[in-house]
């Protein structure tokens, strides 16, 4: 299967536009994540449709459900769903390389309450999300964009905030997290505008704020803080 037709399926969508916080680009694949994509991905990913999902019937269960928005490899939504089996999890990636490893984590593992969507995240929340319907959203560590003339790119800005915000049942929670300075204060700036949302802390939040389950610390989390970097988090709840 070629890498290339399966990325350009899963961005096809609306005709709703919308500045794209990602560049689509031929990756490496390994061939574990290829067979684990090819094997669980018709079992556990869901098709984007430009219709409301219903969570009690994808995840065949009624459970709070915690959407990950660009999951990357996997890393961090496994060891979350593994340590939180009564969450259910909803991840969202356009990358194939990290779907399938994703895919093959939880085979691994035997994780039984992921469910993937391989399409953009925009997309996704604008058709497919109900309001008021999601119980968390987790945004950890997207594309910095560190270029001036690309951070119109990131996703962490208006109108998406907002549009996520909605999504939320009150008392739910957004927690976000990056290892660029300049990125954390825009995150700052823009959720604490959101009337829709309060910020849990005085500012940054402890990485173990999360309220369904710590974030723990993943390899690309490592190579930031190797290379210097401060990571910060943000938790919002919705008011």
């Amino acid at each position: 299967m070629s890498d290339k037709p399966a990325q350009a399926a899963s961005v096809a969508g609306p005709p709703h536009r919308h500045i794209r916080s990602y560049a689509l680009r031929r990756g490496h694949v390994t061939q574990g994540q290829r067979r684990a994509y090819e094997r669980w991905l018709p079992t556990v990913g869901i098709p984007y449709s430009a219709a409301t999902l219903r969570f009690d019937a994808v995840f065949g269960r009624d459970a709070p459900t915690v959407l990950e928005v660009g999951f990357g490899m996997g890393e961090t939504t496994a060891a979350i769903a593994a340590a939180r089996p009564d969450v259910n999890f909803l991840g969202i990636e356009v990358f194939m390389a990290g779907v399938g490893a994703l895919l093959k984590r939880i085979e691994e593992q035997q994780l039984a309450n992921i469910r993937i969507i391989h399409h953009d995240a925009v997309e996704v929340v604008r058709a497919m999300i109900a309001p008021d319907s999601l119980a968390g959203v987790h945004v950890f560590f997207p594309d910095p964009w560190q270029k001036k003339r690309h951070q119109k790119r990131r996703l962490i800005a208006q109108p998406f905030v907002g549009m996520l915000a909605s999504r939320i049942v009150p008392g739910g929670y957004l927690h976000c997290a990056t290892d660029w300075e300049d990125y954390a204060l825009q995150m700052l700036e823009v959720l604490a505008a959101e009337p829709r949302l309060r910020n849990l802390h005085s500012g940054w939040a402890p990485g173990s704020s999360n309220p369904v389950a710590t974030r723990p610390t993943t390899k690309f989390h490592a190579r930031g803080q190797g290379l210097g970097h401060s990571v910060r988090d943000l938790v919002f709840v919705r008011i």
